[in-house]
């Protein structure tokens, strides 16, 4: 599996999670990684990028001030805290290079399973 993503789960409004992505060393090392997120019926969004230097340099407007990608180049991890989590943060999250690496056929095998975040109201 190239990109495989954890960390979610259900949390109240104003809570916090971080959610982790490991990713292959292939893919960490050459590209832009970002996060995303899909809501049902709806085509993923990107919320968040961090480039090959460790620069953040997008956050989708909904998620500024309160949600910060982040990476580790030893672990080939990025992550994204996210904090005072809102109903409308539910969603499945995603991450990839940004653009997207799509080497597959099968988009689970680009995209992974996800993890699930839900916020109760």
């Amino acid at each position: 599996v190239q990109l495989q993503a954890s960390g979610g789960g259900l949390v109240q409004a104003g809570g916090s999670l971080r959610l982790a992505c490991l990713a292959s060393k292939a893919i960490f090392s050459q590209n832009t990684m970002g996060w995303y997120r899909q809501y049902p019926g709806s085509q993923r969004e990107l919320i968040a990028t961090i480039t090959t230097e460790g620069k953040t340099d997008y956050y989708i407007d909904s998620v500024k001030g309160r949600f910060t990608i982040s990476k580790n180049n030893a672990k080939n991890v990025v992550n994204l805290q996210m904090n005072y989590l809102k109903p409308e943060d539910t969603a499945v999250y995603y991450c990839n290079g940004d653009p997207p690496i799509t080497d597959y056929a099968d988009e689970s095998l680009n995209w992974g399973l996800g993890t699930l975040v839900t916020v109760s109201s």
